[in-house]
Order: C-alpha cells, then sequence, then structure tokens
C-alpha cells in the first residue's frame, strides 16, 4: 500500500494572504506551475490556481497590482495527510474533480503536495486507475446557463 508521503512533493512555496496576484503569476511562471498554497506562517489558508487569478481576479477588472490573494484564492481546501493511502486519495480526487491536493500534518502545516503526476509517476502500480481517474477529473464542466454572464462575454442586457 503506497502513502502519499511516498509520492508527494515537499519543499513546496508558498505565498501569503496579503501578497499580490501578480506574485503568485510571476511564481507560477518561475516553478512552471498552476497553483501556490497560501499560507500564515505554515499554516495553510488556502489555494490560488492560474483559473482563479483570472476567473475571480482578471475577469472582474480589478487592479492585478493591488489585488491579494485573499481576494481570489480558494479558502475551503481539501487537504490530504502523509500517511493517507494513495488509491483512497486518488478517488477522491476523481470524485471532486481535483488535480493536486495539499499535504498537511495534524496542525493543519503544509508539508508538501500531492498531484495527479505525482501519483502516476511515482506511485502508478495500476495504470487503468490512474487513466479513469484522470478521465473522470478532466470531465468537461457544464457552462453556466443562469443567464448572468458579464458584459464582456457578450452576453446581451436585457
Amino acid at each position: 500500500m503506497a502513502t502519499v508521503a511516498d509520492v508527494m512533493t515537499r519543499g513546496v512555496r508558498s505565498l501569503k494572504p496579503e501578497d499580490s496576484v501578480v506574485q503568485a503569476a510571476q511564481a507560477m511562471d518561475e516553478l512552471n506551475v498552476g497553483v501556490i498554497p497560501v499560507c500564515k506562517g505554515d499554516r495553510l489558508v488556502g489555494m490560488v490556481t492560474d483559473r482563479d487569478i483570472v476567473v475571480r481576479g482578471v475577469s472582474r477588472g480589478v487592479s492585478l497590482q493591488d489585488c491579494k490573494l485573499s481576494d481570489v484564492m480558494s479558502g475551503h481546501v481539501r487537504t490530504v495527510r502523509e500517511n493517507d493511502d494513495v488509491d483512497d486519495v486518488l478517488a477522491e480526487m476523481s470524485s471532486a474533480q481535483i488535480r493536486r491536493m495539499p499535504v498537511v500534518d495534524a496542525n493543519d502545516m503544509l508539508v508538501g503536495i500531492v498531484s495527479l503526476g505525482d501519483i502516476a509517476a511515482k506511485g502508478g502500480d495500476d495504470e487503468a486507475e490512474i487513466g479513469m481517474s484522470l478521465g473522470d477529473i478532466s470531465e468537461p464542466a457544464e457552462p453556466d446557463r443562469s443567464g448572468e454572464r458579464s458584459a464582456s462575454a457578450g452576453a446581451a442586457k436585457p
């Protein structure tokens, strides 16, 4: 039985809630990643993705220099522990359509990240299960048909 500790990435860079989205985008570019954990000290308080920056920041026309990570990050983050079973984590990632999850200790201190790629590269004994999970995670989302599209998306005002 492989555990998260066997496959996770350690030494993950994080930013603070008061850091700007520009700093997050620069860190993502430098590290070639699409997500940055947001911590107060070592305690995980959220995650920010490149998509968060675009959808919750850029699309709303905020000043990127003034926009803080706390304004765009996801605050309710699913986490895993180092001793969790990789198969259980893979099933959770699949059902929630999540590609990566932060790894925390008992005090919610960030100790790493586990991604679908980590599992496939380091712990993927069952390639079929990993492939099915990737398919589930990558299933396209349904478009928002509530009629409340932004004017910049071309929605006509009634």
